[in-house]
């Protein structure tokens, strides 16, 4: 029984036939050259409408965030830290608006995008549970604020001045003025002393006082450099006074109180002039 189906045409012979007809060639090579200018007229455009997209959310991110800075900076009812954090979770928000966007501006359906990105969240949100509990810690850190922006704290091993509460991490400027990025969980898990919270700050001091040494001599002299410090105040009243011994010497404990922003100064002073005066009266060794 015959075949009834036609023979194939071999590839060669198809390009051959192209050619021995000109006109054929000439439409198909059009057709193509058309085609090709659509695709990149289309998508070409959408390019560059996503850049000025990309370029406009980007802008537009940065300045709500700067502007929230400035609202707490330039009003005393808005707490700086609390706009700060605001301002860096209102970025983080534009910009993901942005990014669905663009998609959008390529035909993909927003509830699609909305859909996949919530999928995804949910993945990358398992995967990321250690990242994700910086952000909680750091949501605890602005709602019950245990500091603020510009108070001097000690915190997961760092002493400083805090810069900004973000996201994921808190920033603090040293005494050496080294900017130090210490993780929001590290600092919320952790024990945190808040050096400027309160306006009054006790200054304690401890000297050793060798036992052949006039114990209430040395008294006497630190009692008057004390008095001399205009910056210690009156009240609470401050304390001299013998508090334990050890094998060498006796610890002459010197308790006063200043406030918070004289804490460093007033120790130097206090150290140097008690140096100067109980080595002079030989109460030192």
């Amino acid at each position: 029984m015959a075949d009834s189906a036609a023979p194939a045409v071999p590839a060669v012979h198809q390009v051959e036939t192209i050619i021995d007809h000109p006109h054929r060639f000439e439409r198909a090579l059009s057709t193509g050259i058309d085609n090709a200018l659509d695709m990149a007229t289309t998508y070409g455009l959408r390019t560059i409408g996503a850049l000025i997209i990309l370029l406009v959310g980007w802008f537009v991110a940065r300045q709500v965030q700067r502007a929230m800075v400035r609202v707490g900076e330039r009003s005393a009812r808005v707490d700086l830290t609390v706009a700060a954090f605001v301002g860096a979770l209102a970025k983080y928000l534009i910009i993901a608006f942005t990014l669905i966007a663009i998609l959008s501006s390529y035909g993909v359906e927003t509830t699609s995008v909305v859909t996949i990105l919530g999928a995804a969240g949910l993945a990358i949100g398992l995967a990321l549970q250690g990242t994700l509990s910086h952000v909680a810690a750091g949501f605890m850190l602005v709602m019950f604020r245990p500091f603020r922006v510009g108070d001097t704290i000690e915190t997961a091993g760092v002493t400083g001045t805090v810069t900004e509460v973000g996201l994921f991490t808190t920033e603090i400027r040293n005494a050496d003025n080294v900017r130090v990025i210490v993780p929001n969980n590290a600092v919320w898990s952790g024990i945190t002393k808040n050096m400027t919270s309160n306006t009054l700050r006790r200054l304690e001091l401890e000297i050793p006082i060798p036992y052949g040494a006039d114990s209430a001599a040395a008294t006497k002299i630190v009692a008057e450099v004390v008095a001399t410090e205009s910056r210690i105040l009156g009240e609470p009243v401050p304390v001299i006074g013998i508090t334990r011994f050890t094998d060498l010497n006796a610890r002459l404990v010197v308790q006063v109180w200043v406030h918070t922003a004289d804490v460093g100064a007033v120790q130097l002073a206090l150290n140097t002039a008690l140096r100067d005066q109980l080595g002079r009266a030989g109460h030192l060794k």
